[in-house]
């Protein structure tokens, strides 16, 4: 096995989730199959009680887990399909669970069962040897549906390199440096060297200071990953290579591009895989990169022009990286149908008569941008904050036949606004946001948890079987009987009011294999009007954008309805699927500036 770490210095946000995952890219296009494992040294067992303002979301794997975005990067850039346990965090190597792989290695839990026969406990050899050992066994599971481990493994350790909380990493990959030997370890340096504009010069003293403290921790950069607005200068590549010890050759320049999917031909073109090929002693087994599709994937995002605008309506608005899977399957999705993706940010509270009483220029570009909207789009989300807000987009794209795609929270809502609009009742609601209300149309489910947080909802991947043949969301799976999607909720619509709601025309049109829990809702007589309550955007992949969401974009351009004969085609073994090309981040107006590189031209601005 081959191990190439990922470390980042100077700032956080550089890139290191997109950096890491291009490097995936560029060794699986040299014909080596690759897994990852994302290092996050907070003290949480996991990301699923993070708040997204402090962690952007929290993506859900198949087998529950939930985790740092950044392993939603690995699966979209690799095509894999990862466990929660390619998610180590310090929380799980301290903390005791219930699951058999982390029993193995959490160290209190060694403890209590007497396992280190009387030593004392510490940071060194226990917990560093516990990370090892963790890192050692999950880079063998295979993930992309293969027999057999894979050849190379890239970690990305999360944070930045002089954090507190990640020595106890450092110190045990420096340890794990020497454990699986030379020629089987290397380590990609992500740096910053800034742009004065004062001198109008690349600056390298804050790299030069990072790979300074990454050196006295024990780890020595192979390479150099350095992000700056423009290519490195020969004369700055050189004094790099000088004072960090670091061979010019090695040293690549990760600037400013059009979309991130150019990230793994900036890569290429400066030879990027020849230096870890070298390192890992790879060269006589890896081929030549083949990145044709790759490079005619990032050449169509940038040719994008007609537009197509959606409405992002949602509590979280103020940071894009809470909406990052929802924003990327939109992207995929308007690719696909060669359209440029712009979103309009609109905060649910905005939509709100209080928020027309106290600030109604708010008010007036909130409905503004609702009103402009080709199609709108209601996320998940927790709490009662927007909820009026949300409800008031349903009711004005089930009213005024705008395409609309209601996901998780987003689902419950249209019932919510069915509810009242359309059954007279007046108090329908959730019993998240009012347990005393006399018509629930939302209830907690039986199996939840009221006490604990984390890891209680009902995760994971689960199967939808439909029940209307004749409908749109069964048509654009490509008329399958069932689908496998992931969830993450604690709520769920009430099946004791179901059939109320079908008799005045809202269909379910998938429920789970019991019956009893809706998953689908639509509304036969809209142009697109679809409720779901998995989370659709989470298997969002290159060349396969989610079906959800691609009726919702095909909706917004008036192209659902030939969308919807292809599936019907291709179901019925004649012809075959459009040619698909998705983008992580799809417009001409995306630069790399952020940990996911958010290049969506939204409310006129840079995200």
């Amino acid at each position: 096995m081959k191990y190439v770490l990922v470390t980042g210095g100077v700032v956080s946000g550089l890139g290191k989730g997109v950096t890491a995952s291009s490097i995936g890219v560029i060794l699986k296009a040299c014909g080596l199959r690759v897994t990852s494992i994302k290092i996050d040294p907070y003290l949480n067992t996991d990301a699923g009680t993070m708040s997204p303002f402090e962690h952007g979301e929290v993506f859900v794997l198949d087998d529950g887990g939930e985790v740092d975005l950044d392993l939603g990067n690995y699966e979209r850039f690799l095509d894999i399909k990862l466990t929660r346990d390619n998610n180590i965090t310090n929380g799980k190597i301290y903390q005791a669970s219930c699951l058999n792989f982390m029993l193995l290695f959490a160290v209190i839990d060694k403890e209590r069962r007497g396992d280190y026969l009387g030593k004392t406990v510490q940071v060194v050899p226990h917990v560093t040897d516990a990370i090892q050992d963790w890192i050692e066994r999950v880079a063998q599971v295979p993930v992309d549906g293969k027999s057999g481990p894979a050849d190379v493994c890239v970690i990305e350790l999360g944070g930045t390199i002089g954090d507190i909380e990640s020595m106890p990493f450092i110190e045990a990959l420096g340890q794990f440096s020497y454990r699986v030997g030379a020629g089987n370890f290397c380590l990609v340096h992500v740096s910053l060297v800034p742009v004065l504009n004062v001198v109008g010069e690349q600056k390298t003293k804050p790299t030069q200071h990072s790979v300074r403290g990454l050196r006295g921790l024990g780890l020595t950069p192979d390479i150099l990953a350095c992000r700056s607005t423009s290519a490195l200068e020969d004369n700055v590549k050189q004094k790099l290579a000088q004072f960090c010890h670091v061979p010019s050759e090695s040293i690549v320049t990760l600037y400013d591009v059009p979309n991130i999917w150019h990230i793994p031909l900036l890569l290429r073109d400066q030879k990027a895989h020849e230096a870890i090929l070298r390192v890992l002693n790879l060269h006589g087994v890896a081929k030549e990169p083949d990145l044709r599709e790759w490079t005619a994937r990032a050449e169509l995002c940038d040719a994008l022009h007609e537009p197509v605008r959606i409405a992002m309506v949602g509590k979280y608005t103020g940071l894009s990286d809470a909406y990052l899977s929802v924003l990327k399957a939109l992207l995929h999705a308007s690719v696909a149908l060669q359209k440029k993706l712009v979103v309009d940010w609109v905060p649910a509270t905005d939509l709100e008569d209080e928020t027309a009483q106290e600030n109604s220029d708010a008010y007036k570009a909130a409905w503004k941008l609702l009103k402009c909207a080709d199609g709108i789009l209601v996320p998940g989300g927790f709490g009662d904050r927007g909820v009026q807000g949300k409800i008031l987009a349903a009711k004005f794209a089930r009213e005024n036949r705008i395409p609309y795609l209601g996901i998780c929270l987003g689902m419950q809502i249209a019932v919510i606004e069915f509810a009242r609009s359309v059954l007279n009742m007046q108090d329908a609601n959730s019993t998240e946001f009012d347990t005393h209300t006399k018509n629930p149309c939302v209830i907690f489910m039986p199996e939840g948890s009221k006490t604990h947080m984390g890891g209680t909802m009902r995760l994971g991947s689960r199967r939808t079987y439909f029940h209307v043949n004749d409908c749109k969301s069964a048509k654009l799976y490509g008329n399958k009987s069932y689908v496998d999607e992931r969830h993450r909720h604690r709520y769920e619509v009430n099946p004791d009011m179901v059939a109320r709601f079908e008799d005045a025309g809202l269909s379910f049109t998938g429920k789970d294999e019991t019956g009893q829990r809706m998953e689908i809702i639509e509304l036969p007589n809209h142009p697109y009007y679809v409720g779901v309550q998995f989370h659709p955007e989470f298997k969002s992949r290159p060349g396969k954008p989610s079906p959800v969401f691609t009726g919702l974009i095909a909706a917004a351009c008036g192209q659902l309805e030939g969308v919807l004969q292809q599936n019907h085609r291709v179901s019925n073994g004649f012809g075959a699927k459009i040619s698909v090309y998705q983008n992580g981040h799809a417009t001409k107006f995306a630069k790399m500036t952020t940990t996911n590189g958010n290049g969506i031209y939204s409310n006129g601005m840079q995200f």
